[in-house]
């Protein structure tokens, strides 16, 4: 039993991968990041887009309000802070001039 315990443990926990876009960059290190999802009225069936703001970890205050970003779970930062931006991939928005 401990054999498959050190292998359950031993491999990488991603955590949950969102996208969402940057609504305010007022704290140090800190972004506020709205994500919307669309999801069907159990009753009615009617889609409708719920909004959820997280607290997303940004050292160096990279990210800027409106910029749409991806943020991935991570251990707790602090009280409400249990996300942090995913760098981006390669080229950039403003990178072609």
């Amino acid at each position: 039993m401990s054999e498959t315990k050190n292998n359950s443990t031993s491999t990488a926990q991603e955590g949950k991968f969102l996208e969402g876009v940057v609504v305010k960059s007022a704290m140090k290190d800190t972004v506020t990041v709205q994500v919307e999802r669309y999801v069907m009225h159990p009753k009615y069936k009617k889609y409708m887009k719920l909004s959820k703001k997280f607290l997303v970890h940004n050292p160096g205050n990279t990210a800027a309000v409106g910029e749409k970003v991806t943020i991935r779970e991570t251990r707790p930062i602090s009280k409400n802070k249990h996300f942090i931006i995913v760098p981006a991939k390669g080229g950039s928005a403003s990178g072609g001039k």
